[in-house]
């Protein structure tokens, strides 16, 4: 609902009606356009083909690991497996259909989250959205498999929405099995105090990647050449395109280790902030998405890699949250970091590739700082639901305002958690 009342205000209800049909087929038809502009290039799928390539060298018996570039956990390489048998031209093909097909469903499953239908104005909306999404066109001509948590995130928020909490942290588990991307997202658990859902998620991550690490020849490369190639920020090659603060920073002049004290601060700050807006309760799908959104950006700002791509991991829920009264989406700083990555604006000296960095790291550091003032902002809602602060009781009834807003603001907490 769009406000704790139980009645969507007017603009709730104008974004969850149903799009016309010529609504929804132009906007269909340009996130479709959007998806498969890559064929424009002479190579596509570059990031696909990494963990491919790894794939490929399991099969002949050598250590995916043997590629520094590759640089997933051991669950990656099996997943990769069925690619193999497809030939250079069809996954030249497929590559960008698959991965904008993996950006749909996660927006769907963002938009379930609200209970906003997928053939709504505000479905509508979010697919021109994302076709002029500067992170979409990365992630397509990419074929980066950031569009597995693309899927997961909003998977797992709809899941502990409905009170599934262990489903929710098995899906975690298995999309940080593919990719480390999600594993911030282990804290919401620690903050909803779901144990069950925590060990869920360590139990499926752990298994996936014994499994396939057993599978594999020299695993424990991935310890001794993959990680420290990580976290040095990878080579020259992908350093321009990392928008953490402890690659750009040193780039705009600021010394490394201050930019990585700097870096360290914000997100310790923000990680506060997230436990902050859990606290504060309010409306259950509000509550998920933001307080996950946070801890997603606490660790863009401070880890390298951070790239463009990763924003679509967030923004399509945080945007699904429109329709509900009081969300920091609605707030027209919340968009203001978003204006340099619309496709198609002109931004002088910034618009090559090694120097879109610095629009990036715009972006993830507004949307941190956006969403964290809002949560110190309302950091005292769960403590003093309402003005009155006291009982207060209705004539048809024998109860208090205040305990119905304070069972409103911990619904998420009061959800069973069924497995």
């Amino acid at each position: 609902m769009a406000d704790g009342s139980g009645r969507p205000d007017g603009l709730a209800r104008l974004l969850r009606a149903r799009a016309s049909w010529p609504v929804l087929t132009a906007a269909v038809l340009l996130f479709v356009l959007s998806s498969i502009r890559p064929y424009a290039k002479d190579r596509i799928g570059i990031d696909n083909a990494v963990v491919v390539r790894a794939a490929r060298a399991l099969l002949e018996g050598g250590s995916p690991y043997a590629d520094r570039r590759f640089l997933y956990l051991p669950g990656a390489v099996f997943a990769a497996l069925p690619q193999t048998v497809l030939s250079e031209r069809v996954l030249f093909y497929a590559v960008p259909v698959v991965t904008g097909a993996l950006v749909a469903a996660g927006a769907v499953l963002a938009l379930r989250i609200f209970d906003v239908r997928a053939d709504s104005r505000l479905a509508a909306a979010t697919a021109v959205g994302i076709a002029l999404f500067l992170p979409f066109h990365s992630l397509v001509f990419l074929g980066n498999w950031t569009a597995a948590s693309v899927v997961a995130f909003p998977a797992a928020l709809l899941l502990a929405r409905r009170g599934r909490w262990s489903a929710a942290g098995a899906v975690v588990g298995a999309a940080i099995a593919l990719k480390p991307m999600l594993v911030p997202l282990l804290l919401l658990f620690v903050l909803a105090r779901r144990w069950r859902a925590l060990g869920w998620a360590a139990a499926v991550l752990a298994g996936v990647s014994l499994a396939a690490a057993s599978a594999m020849p020299r695993p424990g490369l991935f310890f001794t050449r993959t990680l420290p190639f990580l976290l040095h920020g990878q080579d020259a090659y992908a350093r321009p395109f990392d928008a953490a603060w402890p690659s750009v920073l040193p780039r705009l002049g600021v010394p490394q280790p201050p930019a990585f004290a700097l870096a360290v601060l914000a997100a310790v700050v923000v990680l506060y902030c997230a436990g902050l807006r859990w606290r504060s309760g309010g409306e259950a799908g509000v509550r998920l998405v933001e307080c996950g959104a946070l801890l997603m950006l606490a660790a863009f700002v401070v880890s390298r890699p951070s790239f463009l791509n990763y924003a679509l991991v967030v923004v399509p829920s945080l945007v699904a949250s429109v329709v509900v009264r009081g969300a920091v989406v609605r707030s027209v700083w919340f968009w203001m970091p978003l204006v340099p990555q619309l496709g198609g604006v002109p931004w002088p000296g910034l618009d090559s590739a090694p120097r879109h960095a610095f629009k990036d790291i715009v972006m993830f550091g507004g949307l941190a700082a956006v969403l964290a003032l809002a949560a110190w902002r309302g950091r005292n809602r769960g403590r003093n639901p309402g003005r009155t602060g006291g009982l207060v009781t209705v004539r048809s009834g024998d109860y208090s305002q205040y305990r119905e807003s304070a069972a409103a603001a911990g619904a998420a907490e009061s959800l069973p958690d069924r497995k």
